[in-house]
């Protein structure tokens, strides 16, 4: 049997996480950038499966190939450290300095990669310029504007259903990390991390990689969204709650109730 139990997973996390922090940070920002694309390569193929069927379910059974390659290459993934470095705090592996440091990078690095992918993306479906509207322009747009506009538009109470659908999705997307280590084997590391990611992309929880790819290349492209509106009604509170969940939900309630079978 390759199934791995929940205690030596969060003790395979906590080393994981370790692990991460001993990385230079050209190593977080290379390996952050690479995980960016491959969360934008994701994103557009489920974006182009969702228009070439008319379903969007379609686009959210095929998005976790991202994360998947992600997980298996172990890149880095800014929201997967969301677990990952606070479980090897909480079992004294690594300090909250080094926590902050990983963080750091890789968001820069993920950030930098989803940008890179989001002008290489638009250049080949604008065809540089020459096409200004197609369906999967308008998918793009559309989504982008429903992560930002939508909620400017009901103020306050929108800040607060972006920061909850922030907290639902890194509660699946860390369990993705967790599950990465239920099995040896690969087909069943794919299998279990299948699972929480197509959950969350299914139900438009948000994410913050995912966002750094959509919104600016929402934006290169037409989309009537600003700076501001990206980053304080999308990037700023989803990254807060992605964090938040990923801690609370996951890292600690996990730490918690497998310490005592170490």
């Amino acid at each position: 049997m390759d199934y791995v139990k929940p205690p030596q997973v969060i003790e395979s996390v906590a080393v994981a996480g370790k692990n991460k922090a001993q990385l230079p940070i050209s190593h977080i920002l290379i390996k952050a950038m690479l995980a960016g694309v491959l969360l934008g390569y994701a994103t557009t193929l489920a974006f182009t499966g969702a228009t070439q069927t008319g379903l969007d379910i379609v686009g959210a059974l095929i998005f976790p190939t991202g994360f998947v390659i992600t997980l298996l290459l172990n890149l880095e993934l800014v929201t997967g450290s969301f677990v990952a470095m606070p479980i090897a705090r909480f079992r004294n592996n690594i300090t909250v300095p080094i926590i902050a440091r990983n963080f750091t990078w890789a968001f820069i690095g993920n950030l930098a990669g989803s940008v890179i992918y989001a002008v290489l993306y638009t250049i080949y479906i604008t065809h540089f310029g020459n096409i200004e509207d197609s369906i999967i322009i308008q998918k793009l747009i559309s989504v982008a504007e429903s992560k930002t506009l939508d909620y400017k538009a009901y103020g306050w109470d929108g800040m607060v259903v972006v920061f909850v659908k922030a907290m639902l999705c890194n509660f699946m997307v860390t369990l993705g990390v967790l599950m990465n280590a239920t099995s040896t084997s690969t087909i069943g590391k794919i299998t279990a991390m299948w699972i929480p990611i197509f959950i969350f992309f299914a139900q438009g929880f948000e994410h913050a990689v995912v966002n750094m790819f959509v919104i600016p290349a929402a934006m290169m492209v037409g989309a009537d969204i600003s700076m501001a509106d990206w980053w304080i009604w999308n990037q700023i509170p989803v990254t807060i709650g992605n964090f938040v969940s990923g801690f609370l939900f996951v890292g600690l309630a996990f730490h918690i109730v497998t310490k005592e079978t170490r």
